[in-house]
Order: structure tokens, then sequence, then C-alpha cells
């Protein structure tokens, strides 16, 4: 059975930045399958806004671009996201979980970004 569990949130204030990590156990390994990060704002459905490919490839949702960093450390079996020069819209709760084949969700982690 697979577990993610999302750690990192917090608040900060816009210009800001937060790492949140995603540790998977169970039966994956995120070297070898591709990952996500997902948000969902209250009020909005989920949306994927970066993802890597079991090859390394990334790809952001545009909103996202060239302010966060999705990355993994195999060994830890760990995902990661870098966000830099947070802005108030990026205020949701995250989650990791495979781009389109889903593992069970984790409780994610609360990302608020306010003044």
């Amino acid at each position: 059975q697979v577990q993610l569990v999302e750690s990192g949130g917090g608040s900060v204030q816009p210009g800001g930045s937060l790492r949140l990590s995603c540790v998977a156990s169970g039966s994956i390994f995120i070297s070898l399958v591709s990952m996500g990060w997902f948000r969902q704002a209250p009020g909005k459905q989920r949306e994927l806004v970066a993802r890597i490919s079991s090859g390394g490839r990334t790809n952001y949702e545009d909103s996202v671009k060239g302010r966060f960093t999705i990355s993994r450390d195999n060994a830890k079996n760990t995902l990661y996201l870098q966000m830099n020069s947070l802005k108030p819209e990026d205020t949701a709760v995250y989650y990791c979980n495979g781009p389109t084949t889903h593992y069970p969700w984790g409780q994610g982690t609360q990302v608020t970004v306010s003044s």
C-alpha cells in the first residue's frame, strides 16, 4: 500500500519562499514513476502545478513557471517543491501524487501567502 506524507507548508508574506516535501512509502519508488504536486484553493478544484517524469523531465503550470521547482531524492524516496516569489494566489493545500495514476491522497500541507 502506498502512503504519501506531505510537509513543509506554512504562512509566509508575499515574495517569500517555502520548500515542500513528500515522503513516499509502501509499494512505490518515485524514481520509477511520474510524480506531481497538486494544489487546491478554497472553493476551487484541485489542480496539477508541477510534474516530474521518471526520466527527470519537468513541467509546470503557467502561473508557477520560473517560481516553483520540482525535484526528488531517489535515495530518500522523497519529492520536493521549492516555491519562491510566493503570491497570495498560491494559497492552497498542496498534495503530491501521480499526475495521472493516483495513489491514496495524503493529508496535504497548507500554504498561506498573506501580508
